[in-house]
Parts: structure tokens; C-alpha cells; sequence
């Protein structure tokens, strides 16, 4: 039976530059980029090298500790630079695109008929597997486990979030199809949480429990919901997928083509005019940025949302999961005795000199100035008001810092994810950066538990 799930502490983060609801096609990249540093602990082995000819959905590389994990191109093209960093690590592979994409062939298959390990093996072949990940430790899933259960948000509640209701628009058939596939893979359910405004559609899928979720910021995180629903005990694993990757496994199954094709919101106070556009994983960012225009030279591009996203150069590439681009205003500039004055266009859970908890409605222009330098922690009590899992936030990063895994393990480190600590980050006035120390101590538990 599907379960409603009302939450009630969090935070909204209302900001101007919400996305219209027009959708434009995204001007071709001229080339595109794979980095492997967003498939965190894999290390990949090329299986290309620079200046080969490739297509759409043709592997370019593999994880070096799980070979049947495969990763392939989302474009057709030539790969013609494999950046390396440090220690020669591979940071980004960059393809330069055909004027038109030509795509390795699969072959259709239909998810109802087909058993599970001919789902499986078809989506590692075809890279579709890394759209999969699993908690605990938030990673790709291993192909190897079985879940319980398996978890997708369809409600989408951080800052300027894209709309799913208007990106999965007219996807239903690739939505149906992804999501028989994946019943077939676990021996739980599949959960599809969406949200109570506007029709989902998700709202007639069958092989799966929807779910009505309300309630403030983090209410669409995934980690959200599955501790309301099925939480993660030691032992147990589930699998996580993101909204708009359903629709290219979908599509996969269907066509028996890997199309990356993705509809991504461009949103921001100083984007002119924020809207959606239809691109592909990994494009090069300017190509949309520059079609909309923005207002400020001194300005941060993200990709994904102002609180978990990853900061680029506007000449960069898209984020291989992130369905968002955000804009805000670069925060270098200081306040003259900003700390001793009483505060009107900015967020706090505080009512000391603030007032934005008087207009829970109004939207703010917020740069990124932290408004503070790192301290050691100061005991508020501020972290569990916007915190909804049954945790301990405060006491489950200082594990984390001290690296005790008994402690750790305890406190409920298996149902997190950085992205769940991406509020009280927000909120702390010790500027601690939270998500950073929860992927340090998930890294920590991978490696001496596994």
C-alpha cells in the first residue's frame, strides 16, 4: 500500500530566476566532455584512445575495480583530448562532436517479457548502469547486490529546482518501460515518490508504489524518502534513480539506442531569461548560457542546484546527473559590520536581527558569500529544525571528523548522503562544510567496512 509522507522541518530557499515554462533546443555543442570525477570511486580504464571514431552509446571506458561497469559516449564523434591530472588520473575526456549523432545498435527489448539478468546485462553493456546508485555510501550501484528495494523521486523540492511535472512531460512510455525493468531487479519495491501539486507522470505508472510527498526542502531528496518509507539498515541496500536518467534507460529499452538527451533548466537572478532547453549530458554549458544572456559578468555558474552543485567555468560542461544550471551572483564583496545590523534580503532559521521568517513567501537575491568565516562548531540547535531524518546531525559529523566507524555506524551513517546535509550546511554559522565531511566518512566506512 502507498504511503503519503508529510514533512515537516526543512527549509524553502526561495530565490529569484525560477525557470520559465518554455522549452528551447539548446544550440549544438561543438564538443562535449565525460568526467570521471562525477562516477565517485571510479577508476576508469579507456578503452578508446585520442582520435578514435565513436558512437553514441559506444563504451569509452570502464571502472578498473568492476569492469562490467561500463560508461559510453553520449554523442557520436572523435574523443580528441584525455585530460590527466595529478598522478596521470584521467579528469575529463573530451569528444568533438558530429553535426549529427549515429548510434551503436542494441536492440530493442521489452521489459515484461525479458528476465532479470538479460535487463541487467543490457543496461551494463550499454552504460545505462551508471545511472543506477546505491545507498549506503551513495555510489554506483554494484551489479553484483540485490536491493530491497528501489527508490525514485519524482518531486524535485531544493532551490530553483527544475519542475519533473514539465521535464517528463510526454515521457510516460519511457517511464513505464524503465520502471518494469526494474522491478524485475529486486525482489522489493519499486517506490515513485511524487509530489502533491499538478498531475506526474508518474501518476499512471504501474510495478510500483507511488508515493504523494509534501513538505518543505528536503522533502524530493531521495535519502528523504526512503527513511520515511524503508529506511537502510546495516546489511541492506537500496537502489536510487534519478528522474530524467529513467527516461533514457526507457528509451534505451525501447529503441535499443543510448540518446543522453536531457531537458535542463537554466535558473538564476542574473540569467535574463530563465527557462528550459534540450541538450545532452555533458555539453558545453555556453551553448545555452549564452542564448539566454546574463546580467552580471561577476557571476558563479553551477551546475546543478546553488546548494549541491558543482562550480564550472561558463565555458564548461554539464554535470553527467544534473538536470540544472544555476547563475548567482559571485559573493567577493563584504558588508561593513554586516554581522552587527539587522539583516532584510537574506534567509535564517535565526530570528536574531533577522526577518525573512515574517515573509515566508518573498524571494531573495543571494549571492555566494558565506557572511562568515570557519569555526569550530557552536551548539544551536538549528541543524535538527531543518533536518528530517530520525539522526543525529550534529553528533553524526563529528564522527565523521574523529573517523570512528563504531560511532558512525550508530548514529545511521548508512541512510546518508552528502546532498542530505546540503541545509544544515546552509544554516551552520560555523561554516563547516557538511556535505564534504559526510563523502569523506562514507569514503572512509567503503573502504574499512565495504
Amino acid at each position: 500500500m502507498s504511503k503519503d509522507i508529510k514533512i515537516k522541518k526543512g527549509l524553502n530557499i526561495r530565490l529569484k530566476g525560477e525557470a520559465d515554462k518554455t522549452l528551447s533546443k539548446a544550440p549544438r555543442s561543438r564538443t562535449f566532455a565525460v568526467r570521471p570525477k562525477d562516477f565517485h570511486l571510479v577508476t576508469p580504464k579507456m578503452v578508446v584512445k585520442e582520435g578514435a571514431k565513436i558512437q553514441a552509446g559506444e563504451t569509452i571506458f570502464y571502472s578498473k575495480t568492476n569492469e562490467a561497469i561500463k560508461f559510453s559516449s553520449p554523442v557520436s564523434g572523435t574523443l580528441t583530448k584525455i585530460e590527466r591530472g595529478a598522478k596521470r588520473v584521467i579528469t575529463e575526456i573530451v569528444i568533438e562532436a558530429d553535426s549529427q549523432d549515429s548510434f551503436k545498435e542494441y536492440g530493442i527489448l521489452d521489459p515484461k517479457a525479458a528476465d532479470a539478468a538479460v535487463i541487467k546485462e543490457l543496461l551494463l553493456s550499454a552504460g545505462c548502469w551508471p545511472f543506477i546508485k546505491q545507498r549506503p555510501y551513495d555510489v554506483i550501484a554494484n551489479p553484483d547486490s540485490s536491493p530491497k528495494a528501489i527508490f525514485i523521486s519524482g518531486v524535485n523540492t531544493g532551490p530553483l529546482a527544475a519542475d519533473l511535472n514539465f521535464t517528463l512531460q510526454g515521457k510516460e512510455n519511457e517511464l513505464q518501460a524503465a520502471t518494469t525493468a526494474l522491478s524485475k531487479l529486486t525482489e522489493g519495491d519499486v517506490h515513485i515518490c511524487v509530489g502533491g501539486a499538478g498531475v506526474s507522470p508518474f501518476a499512471n505508472v504501474t510495478g510500483a508504489k507511488i508515493h504523494t510527498v509534501k513538505g518543505p526542502h528536503p522533502a524530493g531528496n531521495v535519502g528523504t524518502q526512503i527513511a520515511k518509507i524503508d529506511p537502510v539498515n546495516k546489511g541492506e541496500v537500496v537502489w536510487t534513480v534519478n528522474a530524467q536518467d529513467m527516461v533514457i534507460i526507457g528509451e534505451f529499452l525501447l529503441t535499443g539506442k543510448f540518446n543522453a538527451e536531457r531537458v535542463i533548466a537554466l535558473v538564476g537572478s542574473v540569467v535574463k531569461t530563465p527557462k528550459y532547453y534540450t541538450t545532452r549530458i555533458g555539453a558545453e554549458v555556453s551553448t545555452f548560457v549564452y542564448d539566454s544572456g546574463i546580467t552580471e559578468d561577476n557571476s558563479r555558474v553551477i551546475s546543478g542546484d546553488v546548494l549541491t552543485g558543482t562550480r564550472i567555468s561558463p565555458k564548461g560542461y554539464l554535470g553527467y546527473y544534473d538536470n540544472m544550471v544555476s547563475i548567482i551572483p559571485e559573493g567577493d564583496d563584504y558588508e561593513f559590520f554586516g554581522w552587527n545590523k539587522p539583516v532584510f534580503n537574506k534567509i535564517s532559521p535565526s530570528r536574531a536581527l533577522t526577518f525573512s521568517w515574517m515573509f515566508p513567501k518573498k524571494k531573495y537575491d543571494l549571492n555566494t558569500n558565506t557572511n562568515g568565516e570557519h569555526r569550530a562548531f557552536v551548539v544551536t540547535g538549528n541543524y535538527e529544525e531543518v533536518f528530517p531524518l530520525d539522526i543525529y546531525p550534529l553528533q553524526i559529523l563529528k564522527a565523521c571528523m574523529v573517523q570512528d566507524l563504531d560511532q558512525m555506524e550508530a548514529l545511521g551513517m548508512y541512510e546518508v548522503a552528502p546532498e542530505d546535509f546540503s541545509l544544515t550546511e546552509f544554516i551552520c554559522v560555523s561554516k563547516q562544510p557538511h556535505q564534504q565531511i559526510i563523502r569523506e566518512g562514507l569514503d572512509l566506512m567503503y573502504k574499512e567496512i565495504g
